[in-house]
């Protein structure tokens, strides 16, 4: 199976170009069972990045563009009178797909983006009382604009707890950029081939979450995310759930390494991913000029790895 992860990697670089270590974050994040989030100035490619996974891996793909306007039912679906039947017909929502991508999610309202909470945690949707469930495999892949953007506002906690990993793109380099010009995005996503199959995903989500774990492992997670509770450049720790996540990439990050076990290295390569998004740096660490990256920096100095 590794050899066909690396060849989805290989058919998503074809296209975003040097950008490898996001491209293999977010197909950790895949076959984890988790939801990204993409944070990310407009025209980077986040949204030719979730495409042309769509592709790579063979799913149904949607897309909504948020606005102000974009009401819940655009998002789950409604129910209309049909006047032949004399009775309400279920219309269904944009989300009922195998990958949903929810293009700048922080330009919509609180109520629209509360939307979305049943259904990234649930895999399910409510429209009158009635629980819906979704296409398995169900995938968000949000995208949103730097906080303080033009007509942003900041996504709540409840909601990004629910984003396995949150991801940044950045510019290309001079190099890549280069490439980019020579090569036309639109017309290389056309030429994108289905490399897994939704099954295929399935039985490797399986895999993935029957991977075997040292209990020092176990251990070494759990002691991290304790640490955000604890450390003083923190006025919010990272949840249970961001716990769970952290497992889940960890596992996930092995099983593109064509490992069937699971390492410090693992844990270590995915926790700014994982966590960063659930902390808040405290007014402390702003006024020492601590970014959030040396915050988890600082978080993976002080919890002491087990033995390899």
């Amino acid at each position: 199976m590794k050899e066909k992860l690396d060849l989805v990697k290989s058919e998503v670089n074809k296209v975003v170009k040097g950008k490898e270590n996001v491209v293999e974050k977010v197909l950790a994040a895949v076959i984890a069972g988790g939801h990204i989030l993409m944070e990310d100035i407009p025209g980077v490619g986040k949204t030719t990045l979730a495409t042309t996974f769509a592709r790579s891996m063979s799913l149904n793909y949607k897309r909504v563009q948020f606005t102000p306007d974009v009401l819940p039912s655009d998002i789950l679906g409604f129910s209309m009178y049909n006047s032949a039947t004399k009775e309400f017909e279920y219309k269904e929502g944009a989300v009922f797909c195998n990958l949903f991508l929810a293009d700048e999610i922080n330009r919509t309202s609180p109520k629209t983006q509360s939307a979305l909470l049943e259904v990234m945690e649930e895999n399910t949707a409510t429209v009158d009382g009635v629980t819906r469930k979704l296409p398995d495999p169900f995938i968000v892949i949000a995208t949103e604009n730097p906080y303080g953007s033009s007509g942003t506002q900041m996504l709540p906690e409840s909601q990004l707890d629910r984003f396995m990993v949150c991801l940044s793109m950045g510019y290309p380099a001079h190099d890549d950029a280069v490439l980019i010009l020579k090569g036309n995005a639109l017309k290389l996503i056309d030429s994108v081939q289905g490399i897994i199959s939704v099954d295929e995903l399935k039985e490797l989500r399986r895999k993935t979450n029957d991977l075997y774990v040292k209990d020092e492992i176990y251990d070494y997670i759990v002691t991290l995310v304790e640490k955000t509770r604890e450390m003083d450049i923190f006025s919010m720790g990272a949840s249970p759930r961001g716990t769970i996540a952290l497992l889940r990439m960890a596992k996930a990050m092995a099983v593109l390494d064509g490992r069937d076990f699971v390492t410090v290295e693992d844990v270590q390569r995915v926790v700014t991913d994982t966590l960063g998004h659930r902390v808040k740096l405290s007014a402390k660490a702003k006024a020492q000029g601590i970014t959030l990256i040396g915050a988890m920096n600082q978080l993976l100095s002080q919890v002491k790895p087990p033995r390899s």
